[in-house]
């Protein structure tokens, strides 16, 4: 997490500059507005300062009924005009904004949600799940109202800053120049300031990712936080990153908000100054008196736009310090993408073969080693073996979510490095130990193997796994709405949904990955006569640590540290009293009791 500076600011401006640019229509069309809202405004002071002139000049010469009331409605009129037309331009240039901050976000989302697609899974495993949600969620929205905020005002303030100077100029160039002394001053408290704001920022946000992480992990696990009576540990390591996350917040805001006070400081000892000098020049008949009323109108909106500026550099740096996490995001290594010719068998047959595969996780730490087998079509291959020895990474690799250190694995002949990810798991239905369900009904979680099946093949797969069962006792029944809490459903339940799921896609692979873990004895068996049933022409890969669930596969490999030690059926491996054997035997050995 980036709890120091951003590692270079000017890159991350210069990417955010680039994800504007295809708005740059709708952001010239604010530039034009703003700047006539500017130009307009600024007129202002200039003609009230000469219906101030006409006011005097008429009690000097005459007293009041000397006064050009009519000269003095024109110009009331004008002003009120003015400024009337640059609160429409306003207005306009920010509805417009509005539209292009929003739509470059809506991009940044949408690349975003590609990126999730696109990046492996052992990222996905390395990085906090609230981490990553902080990144997507967090530091995009904090980032949008960052540039809501500051995108309009800059353009504004800086128009303003501008005229503002120009029309002090044209009222005094002394004055003017007593006014400008203060820009330089002004810069170097800006930067003073935001250069030790920027590292709190960065901060605070790396703080974010690290307490949205630890939230999630809680909610997740709550009922294991409670069995294990860790509330106590939990709340203490929550304080304490909320804690660090305060201590970030405050010093971060509170470094940055003093900017504006400094400016305001400014700005009114530079408004001293200048009623002073003008008082003088008035005083000399160098100045009318509604030239320096004008003037001192003229300074304090010439203090405001750098004190808006300073204050929103505060907004600016928390959104660009948003922005660098979002980018760095976007930039994490991607898998390999597909070749342009990659493709394969729209349905396979299920003929697999390992040749000579290695793969570790780790390059220091070998997990897979020199690993050779071959899965006939239609049959069903068993894989065993003590926890880390490598059985769900083995099908992790026949998915494709890791890629090969060495060797290759074929399906029906082609490797399958050169077909398509999406053609490769069309042909393949996965269903694991731990469950997953989508908020919508079991209708729906069902159809999500296959999106087109009709009524009768969500019915059919919904039977075979035995979800029909006890969905009729269910209020709703297919209706019923569920989510991945599955509240309403055991853990049995949920797992059989996710075998219909499987079933409904018909996929040509089939692999279980300790999928009736959670099922009853009685259900367990029902389940293995649907999928002998169901496995004609389909290749299966079991992955259980009961082996009496895998007696009677057609295969059945026994790992051990990366490699396949043995090879056989049940009563074969059983007869060699070897890896299979003391497995298989330790099922029924109770436990060593010390005896005195």
């Amino acid at each position: 997490m980036p709890l120091e500076r951003s590692n270079d600011f000017g890159k991350t401006l210069r990417r955010l500059v680039v994800r504007l640019r295809p708005q740059w229509y709708r952001f010239a069309a604010v530039i034009v507005l703003s700047l006539t809202a500017v130009t307009l405004s600024v007129m202002g002071p200039k003609l009230l300062g000469d219906g101030t002139n006409v006011i005097f000049d008429g009690l000097i010469h005459g007293g009041p009924g000397a006064i050009d009331f009519s000269k003095l409605h024109q110009i009331l009129l004008l002003v009120i005009g003015l400024y009337l037309l640059s609160g429409c331009a306003q207005f306009s240039q920010a509805f417009i904004l509005a539209g292009v901050v929003q739509r470059t976000m809506q991009q940044l989302r949408s690349d975003v949600e590609d990126k999730l697609n696109r990046v492996p899974l052992g990222y996905v495993d390395r990085v906090g799940r609230g981490e990553l949600l902080s990144r997507v969620t967090n530091d995009i929205d904090n980032l949008a109202q960052s540039l809501q905020q500051t995108l309009s005002q800059m353009v504004t303030n800086i128009f303003m800053l501008v005229g503002t100077i120009i029309m002090m100029f044209v009222i005094s160039p002394i004055l003017a120049l007593v006014a400008v002394v203060s820009l330089p001053l002004s810069s170097i408290i800006i930067r003073f300031i935001a250069s030790r704001a920027g590292v709190r920022f960065a901060a605070q946000w790396g703080n974010t990712g690290r307490l949205n992480s630890l939230v999630e992990e809680t909610l997740t696990g709550h009922a294991i936080v409670k069995t294990f009576g860790r509330e106590k540990e939990v709340e203490t390591e929550f304080r304490q990153t909320n804690k660090e996350l305060f201590e970030a917040s405050y010093s971060a805001q509170s470094t940055s908000s003093s900017i504006q006070p400094a400016m305001v400081l400014v700005g009114n000892l530079n408004f001293v100054a200048i009623a002073v000098i003008g008082g003088l020049r008035v005083a000399s008949h160098a100045m009318s008196i509604g030239g320096v009323q004008a003037f001192i109108q003229y300074s304090r909106q010439f203090s405001q736009p750098l004190s808006m500026l300073a204050s929103m550099a505060n907004s600016f740096q928390s959104g660009l310090a948003s922005a660098e996490r979002v980018f760095e995001f976007l930039d994490t290594e991607e898998l390999s993408p597909d070749a342009p010719e990659a493709t394969g068998p729209a349905r396979a047959r299920g003929r697999v073969v390992f040749d000579h595969v290695s793969f570790s996780y780790d390059p220091d730490r070998p997990l897979i080693t020199d690993l050779s087998f071959e899965a006939k079509p239609g049959q069903t291959v068993a894989i065993v073996g003590p926890t880390g020895a490598g059985k769900t990474t083995l099908v992790n690799l026949i998915m494709r979510f890791y890629e090969l250190d060495a060797g290759r694995i074929t399906l029906d002949g082609q490797d399958i490095s050169t077909m398509s990810r999406a053609v490769l798991r069309s042909n393949v239905g996965m269903v694991l130990q731990d469950t997953w369900l989508f908020t919508g009904t079991i209708r729906e979680n069902i159809a999500y193997g296959n999106p087109d099946a009709s009524e009768a093949e969500i019915l059919a797969a919904a039977q075979a796994a035995y979800v029909d069962r006890f969905v009729h006792a269910l209020s709703n029944g297919y209706d019923t709405v569920v989510d991945d809490e599955g509240t309403s459903l055991s853990a049995g339940e949920k797992q059989l949904l996710t075998i219909a799921r499987a079933f409904v896609a018909n996929p040509s692979i089939l692999i279980l990955d300790e999928a009736t873990s959670s099922v009853d004895t009685r259900t367990e068996v029902l389940i293995q006569d649907a999928m002998e049933a169901l496995r004609a022409d389909r290749t299966s890969f079991v992955i259980a640590h009961r082996l009496s669930t895998v007696r009677n596969a057609d295969v059945i490999l026994v790992m051990e540290d990366g490699r396949i030690v043995e090879v056989g059926h049940h009563a074969d491996l059983l007869g060699r009293g070897g890896a299979y054997a003391r497995l298989y035997n330790s099922q029924f050995t109770g436990a060593a009791v010390e005896v005195s």
